[in-house]
């Protein structure tokens, strides 16, 4: 048996913890299993290298940053081979080089393209426990890339897809996936099971738990995934195609407080106005949520959108830099904004989710900036001060407290 498992940056924070991180992998490997560890950089060591690059340039060049942050998984994997080797067992640490992990040439946000997985199987017929960083890959240049905050999630997805294996195991602070955030709303509760789609909408929409990379990979090529904690033996949630789980009509709340709203005003309203903004913003690499067009008046428009905090700078540059070609009156921004959701299957055939929605909110007299929906999302974007509040509220609502 082969199985995956992915140990977060606080699960790896300590010297103490990277202890019980090694116990936790030799356990199965002693069962006979072959193990194959990813690990996030200890802590809040990604955090302290970008201010630290900060310090001395406060708009560091995006390959120099990866460079700089790929450092923290490594420290993490040698640590935990260290560990693992005073338990009597042979352990191999590998970088993204040696794995050979190749990926697209966008520094700051890579995408995997394939791994190569001898020198990985090569190890594990050695018997030894594979410890691999995660969050990163290398691009054609040979240069280090990283895949995003929350990339080594995708890692080891990826690994558990090319590798085959029969288990991919995700292990975090939180002992599984919750109704909301545990941390802001105190009734959330732990779902059994969760389907792709759904923890895919609230990874995307905020929830932490999951890198939303890593769950649209998974449902790609159908790796059943379990969340658990890392410093208890709890079951933790399966995500898998199909969940059982008791259907309520929502599965979830989730809230984003990462998000930035962006307007640009007095566009003339005739066609072509929108493709030509959004051409702007993709050429700059600038990824746009939610979508909000005016009617029509005096023969202009207005657009307002949402990206996330770490786009609104590129994309302002990017309007203004294209001001001749928009032909617009004038932009504003605002970043105390925040996105709060909800997810579930069961929405698609039950009328009035949205209404319910919105009438948690009125009795909390909180307004709505923005509104968003799929076929089993509703988000809204009111102002960032509210959205704990908003958060409590629209969970009780529809029931889904402990």
């Amino acid at each position: 048996m082969l199985v995956v498992k992915k140990f977060g940056g606080t699960s790896v924070g300590s010297p103490e913890r990277i202890l019980n991180v090694a116990r936790r992998c030799v356990e199965d490997y002693r069962k006979g299993y072959d193990v194959v560890v990813v690990l996030s950089a200890m802590g809040k060591t990604t955090d302290e290298l970008i201010k630290l690059a900060h310090t001395v340039n406060n708009r560091p060049p995006k390959r120099e940053l990866d460079m700089l942050m790929t450092t923290g998984e490594q420290v993490s994997v040698a640590m935990m081979a260290i560990a693992m080797d005073a338990m009597g067992v042979r352990a191999v640490s590998l970088n993204a080089f040696q794995v050979a992990m190749h990926t697209t040439s966008k520094y700051g946000s890579a995408r995997l393209k394939r791994i190569d997985t001898d020198r990985i199987m090569h190890e594990l017929e050695d018997r030894k426990i594979v410890l691999v960083t995660g969050f990163q890959g290398v691009n054609k240049y040979d240069d280090l890339t990283t895949l995003g905050r929350g990339g080594s999630d995708t890692t080891a997805v990826a690994l558990a897809a090319a590798l085959h294996a029969d288990a991919c195991e995700i292990y975090t602070d939180v002992d599984g996936v919750y109704t909301a955030d545990p941390r802001h709303v105190p009734t959330a509760r732990k779902l059994k099971e969760i389907t792709y789609d759904e923890m895919l909408e609230l990874a995307t929409l905020g929830a932490g738990v999951l890198h939303n990379r890593s769950v649209e990979m998974a449902k790609k090529y159908g790796v059943v995934l379990v969340v658990r904690s890392s410093l208890n033996l709890s079951e933790g949630t399966v995500v898998k195609e199909n969940a059982k789980m008791e259907r309520m009509l929502i599965s979830g709340v989730a809230v984003d407080k990462d998000a930035d709203r962006i307007s640009v005003i007095g566009l003339k309203d005739q066609p072509g106005v929108a493709f030509r903004l959004f051409d702007v913003l993709a050429k700059a690499n600038v990824n746009v949520d939610m979508i909000l067009q005016s009617i029509g008046r005096d023969g202009t428009k207005d657009i307002s959108f949402t990206c996330s905090n770490g786009d609104m700078d590129d994309a302002v540059r990017a309007i203004e830099a294209n001001r001749e070609r928009l032909q617009y009156k004038e932009i504003n921004f605002n970043e105390d904004v925040a996105k709060v959701s909800i997810v579930g299957a069961g929405m698609m055939t039950n009328p009035g989710v949205a209404a319910k929605m919105f009438e948690a909110l009125y009795n909390e007299d909180i307004n709505i900036n923005m509104i968003s929906t799929s076929e089993i999302r509703v988000t809204v974007l009111i102002d960032e001060k509210d959205a704990d509040r908003a958060a409590n509220a629209v969970h009780d609502a529809f029931g889904l407290a402990e």
